[in-house]
């Protein structure tokens, strides 16, 4: 990789200064998702275990004047502590005399939780004045949040510039995983790209036609296509403004000797809750007041095959309302075929995306699948083959 890990990092008795992201749901004062604190546990164990002072910069929500309680780390520091399973000091501060006195405490192999890097409007316009006063609390910089890599903030990329720069445990995996799903991939390479809209999916969907051999469309989107190739979807959820937009993307794909892959079938429905009365069509057979609700049978059949003809799956995106029954049965049954694959070793998966999470813990393959990303925006950006600033500067 064109990154420098922690395996040539030399930390012991240097201040570390590790960006995570623990940009955690918090619920009456506890941590109600710890996914991202336990992902960030193996870099900040490894640096602790070495010997390194690991000073710890994060933010956290999105406050706007300032310092306030409701968005104060501190809390976090007690559930880092916690699942650490060693103390984990905090300051009051992210910079100035409460951060340098905190340091200044420090023994070799201790653990500090800066206060909220957003506290500070230089974090977000990345203002150099900002980026000095962190990069003078520590001698190497180490960046293991993925997830806000694509925002080109003070301490997610200012201080790369400042301090030797490295890739923690989880960056490295992410970015790893990612290389291997798109940009070295064992062919041929298959896409499963669900959600509601085209429009929030654009770049996505080029990007994706020129690298991978198969885009599987599902979700509301898969309506758009439908319709732009001339199908009746009924009430189903659809942009009609997209409908050029989506003829045109079938044409590049087509081009660059991409198949897309569109449900032959479908479960429909004239109501969209769960339970409703449903029944499986094919596609020419939608009525004027039913709605395309999941992929039906068939089409899973038709995936499922594809699936055990390739070597690569990225996925983003469900199949359709698959927070409802029976509309999760498509997104469960690929997610299902997906991670046999994989736990025959015949296919490399890798993940993304908030829905997509939430998906495949649903089917309850997450912990199945090769590579699960927790970064939303990042993990997206990167898929629509856009330079990531925190990534960029990390490159050697």
């Amino acid at each position: 990789m064109s990154f420098k890990t922690l395996d040539t990092a030399e930390v012991a008795g240097k201040r570390v200064l590790l960006r995570l992201d623990l940009n955690v749901p918090v619920e009456n004062g506890r941590v109600s998702d710890a996914t991202r604190i336990d992902r960030a546990l193996p870099t900040v164990r490894e640096l602790a275990a070495k010997g390194a002072k690991t000073i710890i910069l994060s933010h956290f929500g999105r406050p706007k004047n300032g310092p306030d309680v409701e968005n104060s780390l501190r809390p976090i520091a007690a559930a880092l502590a916690s699942h650490f399973g060693a103390p984990v000091a905090f300051a009051s501060d992210c910079i100035g005399a409460p951060a340098a006195g905190a340091i200044a405490a420090m023994k070799n192999g201790d653990v500090l939780l800066l206060e909220n890097t957003r506290f500070h409007k230089g974090e977000e316009k990345n203002d150099p004045a900002f980026v000095a006063e962190l990069a003078k609390l520590g001698d190497i910089y180490v960046n293991d949040a993925f997830s806000a890599a694509h925002r080109a903030h003070a301490s997610t990329e200012g201080v790369a510039h400042k301090l030797p720069a490295y890739a923690g445990r989880n960056m490295q995996a992410e970015l790893e995983a990612l290389t291997a799903a798109l940009e070295q991939p064992k062919r041929p390479v298959a896409a499963v790209v669900g959600g509601a809209k085209i429009s929030s999916k654009l770049d996505l969907l080029g990007n994706l036609s020129r690298k991978v051999d198969f885009l599987i469309i599902g979700g509301g989107m898969a309506n758009t296509f439908l319709a732009a190739g001339g199908k009746a979807i009924g009430k189903s959820l659809c942009e009609r403004d997209l409908l050029d937009t989506a003829r045109k993307i079938i044409d590049e794909a087509a081009a660059a000797k991409c198949r897309i892959v569109l449900p032959v079938d479908v479960v429909v429905a004239t109501e969209f809750k769960a339970h409703a009365p449903s029944r499986v069509v094919d596609v020419d057979h939608v009525g004027a007041d039913e709605m395309i609700l999941d992929a039906g049978p068939k089409s899973v059949v038709e995936i499922e095959k594809l699936l055990g003809g390739i070597k690569t799956l990225v996925w983003n995106g469900p199949f359709g309302a698959f927070e409802m029954q029976p509309f999760d049965a498509g997104t469960n049954a690929v997610a299902r075929a997906a991670a046999n694959l994989t736990d025959a070793g015949k296919l490399l998966t890798v993940a993304g995306g908030g829905d997509t999470v939430s998906a495949l813990n649903q089917a309850g393959v997450a912990q199945r699948f090769t590579y699960i990303s927790t970064a939303g925006g990042a993990f997206l950006e990167w898929l629509e083959g856009k330079a990531l600033p925190g990534v960029e500067a990390l490159r050697v």
